[in-house]
């Protein structure tokens, strides 16, 4: 791996667009334990579904403001008329099946934080409330899906989810930072500025 304008060695996938590489740098792989910030994130991933993540990521302010912040609390109460709305919306991705995805999902969301507490504390359940710190490199990337991304999809579904399969799952995963996909060579991989994971089930 080559190093970047700036000196730092980065993941090979966010060189090349400004947007990828503030994302990488910023939030890849850190680990979040904010509620919304998790909802967002499984909207983003849901959406993201067939396209290209910097499709997405163009679309996130717009998103933000088209889905009240992304407040689970305001999204699951959108109805049938804000559906359309959204529909309309064209600084959003207008599939319908993923905006209604989003608000069935921001209910389900909501009932797991009635019985886990937190819908902190039940996603990060899957990995014991640690990160899983993997090994990859230029020559051994990382894989679309794990067992623990297919059992997270599984349960997900099972509680009445969708866009939740398990490539969408471990994307989310990589996110959140409950798995740290950064390659061993990135300057983030051991560490860089990324903080410590808050204490599990804080939020």
């Amino acid at each position: 791996m080559m190093s970047d304008s700036d000196g730092r060695v980065r993941c090979p996938w966010c060189l090349g667009s400004e947007i990828y590489k503030s994302y990488h740098d910023e939030e890849w792989g850190r680990p979040c334990h904010d509620e919304e910030m998790l909802f967002e994130f499984l909207v983003l991933e849901g959406a993201q579904a067939g396209l290209s993540w910097l499709t997405v990521l163009k679309r996130r302010d717009a998103y933000r403001e088209a889905f009240s912040g992304f407040d689970p609390v305001a999204v699951a109460a959108f109805g049938p008329d804000r559906v359309e709305s959204l529909m309309k919306n064209s600084g959003i991705i207008r599939n319908r099946a993923k905006i209604t995805s989003s608000i069935n999902n921001a209910a389900r969301f909501l009932d797991i934080r009635v019985e886990f507490g937190s819908f902190d504390r039940y996603i990060w359940g899957f990995t014991g409330g640690e990160p899983v710190v993997n090994n990859f490199n230029m020559d051994n990337h990382p894989p679309s899906e794990t067992d623990i991304s297919r059992a997270m999809s599984r349960d997900l579904r099972k509680r009445g989810f969708s866009f939740v399969g398990p490539t969408i799952c471990y994307a989310f995963m990589q996110a959140v930072g409950i798995v740290n996909d950064h390659y061993v060579e990135c300057w983030l991989r051991d560490g860089g500025n990324i903080p410590a994971p808050a204490f599990f089930g804080d939020s």
